[in-house]
């Protein structure tokens, strides 16, 4: 089932000489399944990244964007299926999406089949601007790199041992092995690794495995956890006391309702993707003030990656005048555009958004649902030297 919602218009002059009356854009994201939370916020940040691009108005020269929703259900054989009729039944222009790594990788090759544009937003994996991506490939999303060089930078130091933990998957996988690539060389030592299922609800066997892998080791001992979705293992693990060992809980960014089990944590640090209070620019501000007023509430994690997609989809077709997808790359690659978070660029080598991090410590205030990460730093595109995969 598809739902289609007329949200304006998008395109230059040059598109009504090639004979489009309207622009067409699916978005292919798991509105169902264990990270539905995560899908809302992208595509309400989808649907208002494309509202600030078109100064409101949602027109230019006439030109309108339909939007198609399409629900993957978190599963890859759907993913593909629904990037197929897209692509093939609908004829869309360009597709944005999806929430789950697992999902992407199965939709690349559609992309490279149809030699159509997939603008990636929000899944993860390193995989899918590495070993897998094609040049039909765009991401606005952060890759795991991103997230492991950031980490690294916060968590790293001369004689720390790091133990992990992280779902079997994918997401999980490719961030624990960036993780460890980025650490390289700074002193620290990954002494322990533990993949689980992602459904996993009972974390005993996997913390006692940890916590005996770390409790004779010397000198500052983290537990780094690395998790999507429902059943966080952080307060399952933070309460069979890992302090005894001497052993600390560190962990990346979340949305606002996973933040909640970090006030548990005060003190706790990490790097995080967003955090509404954290980028200071105009177009967060819009974002914060908009969505305050619209949902009742401040923009979360995805909210912020959905508008950078929005976004860039707006300023890769108004830059080249035309919704041709050979049009489209030479306009992608290298171009930079404003979004939430400030400047992101694609990257020529393999269209990866570069993209600022957040270097946080976790503040804990009376009144406040959430554990607050409060920032440190922002780490630049310049201070993250994310790796080229091949």
């Amino acid at each position: 089932m598809k739902t289609t919602i007329a949200v304006g218009a998008l395109m230059a002059l040059g598109l009504a000489t090639a004979g489009h009356s309207e622009i067409t854009i699916a978005h292919i994201y798991g509105k169902t399944g264990p990270l539905e939370a995560y899908a809302t916020q992208s595509h309400n940040g989808l649907m208002m990244g494309l509202e600030y691009a078109t100064d409101g108005t949602m027109e230019i020269d006439g030109e309108k964007i339909v939007v198609i929703e399409k629900d993957t259900q978190m599963k890859p054989e759907n993913g593909k299926a629904l990037l197929e009729e897209a692509f093939g039944d609908d004829d869309a222009d360009i597709a944005v999406g999806p929430v789950s790594s697992g999902v992407a990788l199965a939709m690349l090759p559609v992309a490279e089949e149809y030699e159509k544009i997939l603008v990636v937003e929000p899944a993860v994996a390193d995989s899918i601007t590495g070993s897998d991506w094609n040049r039909y490939i765009f991401r606005t999303g952060r890759n795991s790199s991103q997230d492991a060089v950031a980490n690294a930078i916060a968590l790293a130091g001369e004689g720390v041992k790091i133990a992990t933990l992280a779902q079997d998957y994918a997401f999980g996988r490719d961030g624990i092995s960036a993780f460890k690539e980025a650490l390289e060389g700074t002193g620290t030592e990954i002494v322990h690794e533990e993949y689980v299922p992602t459904d996993t609800t009972d974390f005993t066997a996997a913390a006692e495995r940890i916590f005996n892998a770390m409790k004779d080791l010397d000198g500052e001992k983290k537990l780094f956890v690395i998790w999507a979705g429902a059943n966080n293992p952080m307060s399952k693990v933070n309460a069979m006391d890992p302090s005894r060992f001497g052993i600390e809980i560190a962990t990346g960014g979340n949305i606002l309702a996973a933040l909640s089990a970090y006030k548990e944590f005060p003190g706790m640090e990490g790097a995080t993707y967003y955090y509404y209070d954290s980028p200071k620019n105009p177009v967060n501000d819009w974002l914060v003030k908009e969505h305050e007023a619209r949902f009742g509430s401040p923009p979360d994690f995805f909210t912020a990656g959905g508008m950078a997609a929005g976004l860039a989809v707006v300023e890769a077709i108004r830059k080249a005048g035309s919704t041709d997808t050979e049009d489209l790359i030479a306009a992608m690659e290298g171009m930079e555009w404003e979004t939430p978070k400030g400047k992101m660029m694609f990257r020529p080598e393999d269209h990866q958004a570069l993209q600022s991090m957040y270097h946080f410590k976790i503040k804990v205030e009376d009144g406040v649902d959430w554990a607050i990460p409060e920032l440190v730093r922002e780490l630049t595109i310049d201070d993250l030297p994310i790796p080229v995969r091949n």
